[in-house]
């Protein structure tokens, strides 16, 4: 099983449950981080291989673990610009199946060896090998700019703003429960060997499953695997993950990986009329920070959640639904402890005061990264139907969502719910 065939049944998910004909799409962008070099515009095969018209265009976009959130705005920009009225945007992530490649110098060696002619030169090229050629190059999520893992970073902040084990285990565990105790069945995640795919119902904000069956595969998962509810004490005993022996970043207080793809249909108010559709949420505002990636690598929601409300002339208290990506416990502690600090605001905000810290109440009340899991690109439209489900299902009427990045790059975005005077 590749990428495409979680993007085919994100998209072919979405086109059922709207009743919107596929021809009625008009462009189709999706996020994708680690890619398939077979497929590298996921966007576009996937799309032919969904049934949408040859003439959809489609590509791909990667900005990390913001990747569709940059496909959601990315449609906002086309349609803004009178280019088009409607637009699927998403993303997929296929961990269970990264690429590995060879080392370089095996590559080398093979490329040399489809230019060598003679039995003299294959000859050669063959004395040259060594079995060491065949240690192949894993993927990591670590900095290019500057070698580290996201985890050891991650480590080090908790660290500078003083987030103990401790708090980074409770939070975490808070996040687990939190989905647990949801109307979202445990269950409803995709997942490489059978999947089942999860969409909100309007009218109760509830979580409906509908199975769907994976070529090739004949086994299909009952319960997600990923969602692990444990006691404190438990928690307290798993050894760090990254900073050893002393670190205070865990397997448990940390995101893990998963296979998954995500879809959302944009479009116009007046367009949605004409198909007949009744809009879930209203985008509004929109915008992309970048600072230091060594040391501020995952601090991006202090920055762009401040900037966003003042764009909007909004307070803390007017927000009702919050949905910020959780790449670790810690990384949301030492970000809600860098708003909630005067000394911060003046020193590395620009600012007169702290902007304080959000109702929690309000904050992934679903759930988040550290309960559902991460698959990179998907994440950043997940953050979006929570805010528009959360919306509807808790009367509420703005939703704000902050999602870090690789790069030391953010991306912030404000929802309205349909309730609105437009």
């Amino acid at each position: 099983m590749c990428s495409s065939v979680y993007v085919q049944q994100g998209r072919g998910g979405i086109v059922k449950k709207t009743g919107i004909p596929r021809e009625a799409v008009e462009y189709i962008t999706y996020g994708t981080v680690i890619q398939e070099v077979k497929t590298s515009n996921i966007a576009r095969e996937a799309a032919l291989s969904a049934g949408f018209p040859y003439s959809t265009p489609a590509h791909t976009t990667t900005m990390a673990c913001i990747s569709s959130n940059a496909a959601i705005t990315t449609g906002i920009g086309l349609i803004s610009s009178g280019v088009y009225d409607v637009i699927l945007a998403g993303g997929v992530e296929f961990m269970s199946d990264v690429p590995i490649r060879f080392s370089r110098k095996m590559r080398s060696l093979m490329l040399q060896a489809n230019k060598a002619k003679t039995l003299q030169q294959k000859l050669k090229l063959l004395s040259s090998f060594r079995p060491s050629f065949l240690a192949p190059e894993l993927p990591a999520v670590a900095e290019f700019s500057s070698g580290e893992t996201m985890g050891h970073s991650a480590d080090r902040l908790a660290a500078a703003f003083a987030v103990t084990r401790a708090e980074q285990d409770e939070y975490a565990l808070r996040e687990v429960k939190s989905f647990s105790q949801v109307n979202a069945p445990p269950d409803c995640l995709h997942r490489k060997q059978g999947i089942y795919a999860a969409s909100g119902d309007r009218r109760l904000g509830m979580w409906h499953r509908k199975k769907i069956i994976v070529p090739g595969v004949a086994k299909t998962i009952v319960k997600d695997n990923g969602i692990r509810v444990a006691s404190p004490e438990q928690l307290a005993k798993l050894k760090p993950a990254f900073v050893k022996p002393h670190g205070t970043v865990t397997a448990a207080n940390s995101s893990f990986l998963t296979d998954g793809a995500s879809a959302c249909l944009i479009t116009t108010e007046e367009k949605a009329k004409q198909l007949g559709l009744k809009p879930k949420a209203y985008l509004r505002d929109f915008l992309y920070i970048a600072q230091d990636p060594v040391d501020q690598l995952l601090l991006g929601p202090a920055y762009g959640i401040p900037k966003l409300l003042e764009k909007a002339g909004l307070q803390l208290k007017d927000v009702d639904v919050w949905e910020v990506h959780e790449a670790f416990a810690g990384q949301i502690l030492a970000n809600m402890k860098a708003m909630d600090s005067d000394w911060f605001a003046q020193n590395y905000m620009g600012r007169q005061s702290k902007v304080g810290v959000p109702d929690m109440n309000k904050f992934n009340s679903w759930g988040g990264s550290l309960s559902i899991g991460h698959p990179f690109a998907a994440t950043g439209v997940r953050l979006a139907t929570h805010c528009a489900n959360r919306l509807i299902r808790e009367n509420g009427q703005i939703a704000l969502i902050a999602a870090c990045a690789a790069g030391g790059q953010v991306c912030a975005l404000r929802f309205m719910g349909v309730g609105e005077d437009i």
